[in-house]
């Protein structure tokens, strides 16, 4: 067996997992829950029409035994964990390309499988970057590919230096013309893990976060900071089908603080951000429309 002095990179070298696939009938339910939780007037879509952008993820769910689960809340093995010792995982970002839109009410397919595995050295130690593809399909037809960015290290806390309280007064300044602002609580976290089946207890445990992770508060989901950028892009311009997009998640957000999301427009899509008081920039994306 390895130390766990020994390089990322050498425990992975064998590491060759299999695609799955898995299977959905895209219920609208889902989707109306998304909306209820972001406070829209009603679903943002209902049977036959097609899904928002990245509202994927709230699809294809796996509830494994709670037996499976580490002390993180986090499964101890799955198909594109890689097997390094004492494993912390952070989402770093991800890139999504749509065909077309898949619809709501009707059966769908994703196939996942490894695309990447990079090791690199960060500021904190080595990370192990893992690309993981995913590929939806409706009707025999490729709809959109995604891929997620997953960033794994050996042992230590969440890395980077965070602030030892959380400052639920001060208010992000925006600068874009387009805008979206969230203050998201205990609750909203609680209600988002629920409906993407996350049992990581950053998003609910605080005890866990101050004493374990090293955290100030209870930690905002990463994708929620993709999602309120690309809900940005839906509310500002409804008519405009989007191609592709990208997003980079760059520091964590605490329950707590005031969350600004914002766009500008380009010549052909859109650049957003969303930022705190004390941050300007949690996370970044670019939108493609077709």
């Amino acid at each position: 067996m390895q130390s766990a002095t020994a390089p990322l990179g050498s425990y992975v070298e064998t590491w060759h997992p299999e695609p799955v696939v898995a299977r959905d009938t895209l219920r609208p339910d889902p989707a109306a829950a998304v909306s209820a939780l972001l406070d829209l007037p009603g679903p943002a879509a209902a049977a036959g029409d097609p899904l928002p952008p990245l509202w994927q993820w709230f699809y294809f769910l796996h509830w494994p035994a709670q037996r499976e689960l580490g002390p993180d809340g986090h499964l101890r093995d799955a198909r594109f964990l890689p097997p390094v010792p004492d494993r912390r995982r952070m989402f770093a970002g991800g890139r999504c390309e749509i065909a077309e839109p898949l619809r709501l009410g009707e059966p769908a397919e994703r196939i996942s499988s490894l695309a990447a595995v990079t090791p690199k050295q960060g500021r904190n130690g080595e990370l192990l970057f893992v690309t993981e593809r995913q590929e939806f399909r409706q009707s025999g037809r490729t709809c959109l590919v995604e891929e997620q960015d997953i960033v794994y290290r050996s042992g230590g806390s969440g890395g980077g230096q965070h602030p030892t309280s959380v400052d639920d007064h001060a208010v992000p300044d925006g600068t874009s013309p387009w805008r979206l602002r969230l203050q998201p609580d205990p609750t909203l976290l609680f209600r988002l893990s629920a409906l993407t089946a996350n049992a990581h207890r950053i998003h609910y445990d605080d005890p866990y976060c101050r004493e374990t992770e090293g955290y100030p508060g209870l930690v905002v989901h990463g994708p929620l900071l993709a999602l309120l950028m690309l809900d940005v892009v839906r509310r500002n311009a409804p008519g405009r089908p989007v191609r592709s997009l990208s997003f980079r998640l760059h520091r964590p957000a605490f329950a707590g603080e005031h969350l600004l999301a914002e766009g500008a427009p380009t010549a052909t899509g859109v650049r957003l951000r969303t930022a705190t008081h004390r941050e300007a920039r949690h996370a970044t994306a670019e939108v493609t429309f077709a």
